[in-house]
């Protein structure tokens, strides 16, 4: 199925969001083979060189490592993966609250809100 990708901005960076999104929920787990560059980029909807630059990205962080003749694999590494969740999620509620504040709420307001939101 290929991906949701919009024109404003570079499509390599958004098919990295997604495998690290795909890492992040247990789609791919730590240690797992990912498929080959061409099968990617087929599900994605993307040329083969695109997707051939996002892994190679994925790889200069550590998340993906390649071995030689086996493919590209997860990083082992669950303090890895750990701080990338941990980042997305700071992204995510960063965003939320930007938005928020855009609508005119303050932060008093927005926490309020989600209370009254998780107590539905």
């Amino acid at each position: 199925m290929p991906l949701n990708l919009n024109l404003d901005r570079p499509i390599f960076v958004q098919i990295i969001e997604h495998i690290e999104n795909d890492i992040v929920t247990g789609k791919y787990n730590s240690g797992d083979k990912l498929p080959s560059v061409r099968d990617l980029a087929a599900e994605a909807g993307v040329n083969p060189n695109t997707m051939q630059k996002a892994l190679s990205d994925l790889e200069q962080t550590g998340l993906v490592h390649s071995e030689r003749t086996s493919g590209r694999f997860i990083t082992e590494d669950e303090n890895m993966i750990k701080d990338l969740r941990t980042a997305l999620i700071d992204m995510e509620i960063e965003d939320f609250f930007n938005n928020m504040k855009r609508l005119g709420f303050d932060e008093e307001q927005i926490i309020q809100l989600v209370e009254q939101f998780a107590n539905k």
